[in-house]
């Protein structure tokens, strides 16, 4: 029986350690690439589309009462007799404008439940950050004392043997 152990190629370790630092670097980014898309699509829902919506409601609205002005024109306009044109526009410009309510009414029920939707994926997040920050760094730095140890080891003569002991060589 031996009573050394050879160890002979401290690079896997190395390379481990390596890859380790790679993936944990990688994985900050993509975290922070996420973290910054929920706040950003928070944003998003709470200013920017109710602003655009009720943006669209005012000029279909517009649209509406142009078309409605057109339609009453018509009618008591003389030299046409059905108004279908004016008619068609008048019901265009209501459906667009029932449409962009609908949508500013959507809006604000999906920013109304985007934290209580979002917040417990984004807590998983969180915990995986912490993860990669403190138990990742953890192993990195064991992985170093691991090369240290054992290039320590590799580097200290072999025990002698005691009194009565034989050696593999022998």
């Amino acid at each position: 029986m031996a009573d050394q152990a050879r160890i002979s190629n401290l690079d896997a370790i190395e390379s481990f350690r390596s890859a380790l630092i790679v993936f944990s670097s990688k994985t900050r980014q993509s975290l922070e690439m996420t973290q910054d898309a929920v706040k950003k699509t928070r944003a998003w829902l709470q200013t920017e589309q109710p602003a655009f919506w009720s943006t669209q409601i005012r000029q279909r609205q517009k649209k509406l009462d142009q078309a409605n002005a057109e339609l009453m024109s018509a009618r008591m306009s003389e030299f046409v007799e059905a108004p279908t044109v004016q008619q068609m526009a008048v019901r265009k410009a209501k459906a667009a404008l029932e449409e962009a309510q609908a949508k500013l009414e959507r809006t604000k029920a999906w920013a109304r439940d985007y934290d209580r939707t979002v917040d417990p994926l984004a807590r998983k997040l969180d915990a995986l950050r912490d993860f990669v920050d403190n138990d990742l760094a953890l192993a990195t730095s064991y992985l170093v004392e691991i090369q240290q140890i054992l290039q320590a080891y590799n580097e200290a003569p072999a025990p002698a043997a005691a009194p009565g002991q034989t050696t593999a060589a022998e």
